[in-house]
């Protein structure tokens, strides 16, 4: 079957559910690879991979590739859902013979609400769904795949049971020689990654037991497999010799540097390539580790600091430590590596004074550039399951209209609004420092970077006044709120 791997269009600049951990759109206009289809995309020699937010691929774009295939697997997403599910009724009517399978976090969890949201949907694979889209498409019938979830022609859905994880990894075709076949690896941006970049997984899964992250509850799993160290090495190579330009390769697993042994292993060979690469990482990571990730060309860590509240580190179930944290940076920065530091806002046990203690512990830490995101309770989390238990969970969407991230969870004591407005001043005393800012613009500047920092800027306050007039109005609704019950 001819097959179109579809990273969907959804709101403008939305960072689609392909890869990132938090599907939506961000301050600053920035796309991930959409990593998991590759590999699928990569045992079908006919199939075409699309990553529409990336290459600015209308609606209406896509729909019209409807007729050139038999497949459609659509890789969806908690807040896109909806408007996945209509442009895949339109694509269904402009080619009833395709067939059309949801994949993704979404449809792992509820499958059953996926077909009843849409009888365009013909079966879903949950968690991983590599050799089970293949199998489908070179014809093995729906009832002998594990992990499939199908409409049977009397209408009712069946579920397959779970098949075993993949296992062996350097099976799996490489993910850089399907960016190099479908995608233009010039349309990836990410501020703090060097551009052009490329990103793929050296492992799949994570350990970790973090109540909040969406993919290891619910598409990659717990446990921790490995792709082989020379065939890492060979991926990598081989995207050096075939990306002109290429200044940097980014291992984006769930986490990279996990195991001590294993990372020092892999930085030997690493080094031997002589370039520019950057990864996940732990604060748990010691300093011998950071060492040999400095001198095999390490240059960037995406780091989960989450909290600067230790109860609240204890309530997500983080496994680490403001301790810890503290001694990692230090030891990270002592070797001259750039952190760029995610924080959230929103997370259980959240109150005004470890909100303020986390902001600064920020400041303290100093990284160099940091994220701020709002919790949000994906389907399928143990963070989910907490906020349900306790009635903590609003009606309304994650996202606003343009899918930038809203609360959807109201603790005691604080609403919607100062959330946001929490977030807002994360941001605003982190960066407004003279130190920070000139530490951006210094980047800049030495990176010849400065109309990307121009439109950053831009699309930043831009953000920034849309979040202090959703504040406003959650302050008047609040007031009109009280008022009213006063009036009662």
């Amino acid at each position: 079957m001819r097959t179109l791997f579809l990273n969907p269009p959804s709101f403008e600049g939305f960072d689609g559910g392909a890869s990132s951990r938090w599907p939506a759109s961000r301050e600053i206009e920035s796309y991930w690879y959409p990593v998991w289809l590759t590999y699928p995309a990569g045992m079908l020699p006919d199939s075409k991979l699309v990553d529409a937010p990336a290459h600015h691929i209308s609606i209406e774009q896509t729909v019209a590739m409807a007729k050139d295939f038999d497949l459609l697997v659509l890789f969806t997403s908690t807040p896109g859902f909806s408007v996945d599910v209509k442009m895949a009724e339109m694509m269904k009517e402009s080619n009833p013979s395709m067939k059309v399978a949801f994949v993704g976090p979404p449809v792992t969890v509820e499958p059953d609400k996926a077909f009843r949201e849409s009888k365009a949907i013909d079966f879903v694979v949950r968690r991983e769904f590599d050799h089970q889209i293949v199998a489908f498409a070179k014809g093995t019938p729906l009832a002998d795949i594990p992990g499939v979830s199908y409409r049977r022609e009397d209408g009712t859905i069946w579920h397959n049971p779970e098949g075993p994880v993949i296992e062996n990894l350097d099976e799996l075709p490489w993910a850089s020689k399907i960016y190099k076949r479908d995608l233009d690896f010039t349309r990836y941006n990410v501020p703090f990654l060097l551009h052009p970049f490329i990103s793929f997984y050296t492992s799949r899964g994570c350990p970790a037991m973090c109540t909040f992250c969406l993919w290891p509850q619910t598409h990659s799993g717990h446990r921790w497999r490995l792709r082989s160290i020379p065939d890492i090495v060979a991926e990598c190579k081989w995207a050096l010799e075939n990306f002109p330009g290429l200044k940097e390769i980014f291992f984006d697993d769930d986490t990279f540097n996990y195991k001590k042994e294993r990372t020092i292993e892999l930085c030997k060979e690493l080094k031997k390539l002589n370039f520019t690469w950057s990864c996940t990482s732990r604060v748990t990571t010691d300093y011998e580790t950071l060492k040999a990730m400095r001198e095999a060309g390490c240059r960037l860590m995406i780091v989960g600091y989450e909290s600067g509240d230790p109860q609240i580190l204890k309530n997500i179930k983080k496994g680490a430590t403001v301790q810890m944290a503290e001694r990692f940076t230090k030891d990270a920065h002592s070797l001259g590596l750039t952190i760029h530091a995610d924080f959230i806002v929103g997370l259980p046990g959240e109150s005004r004074d470890s909100l303020r203690r986390t902001i600064d512990f920020a400041k303290k830490l100093d990284c160099e550039t940091i994220q701020v995101s709002i919790a949000h309770p994906y389907p399928g989390t143990e963070f989910f399951d907490y906020v349900k238990k306790n009635n903590l969970i609003t009606i309304d969407s994650m996202t606003d209209e343009n899918g930038h991230q809203l609360p959807n969870i109201i603790y005691p004591g604080l609403n919607r609004g100062e959330l946001v407005e929490w977030v807002e001043r994360f941001y605003g005393e982190y960066y407004f420092r003279p130190k920070a800012a000139w530490r951006v613009v210094k980047k800049a500047i030495i990176n010849n970077d400065i109309p990307r920092l121009y439109k950053e800027a831009r699309e930043y306050l831009s953000l920034r006044s849309k979040r202090k007039q959703f504040v406003k109005d959650q302050k008047a609704r609040q007031q009109t709120s009280a008022s009213t019950s006063f009036g009662d």
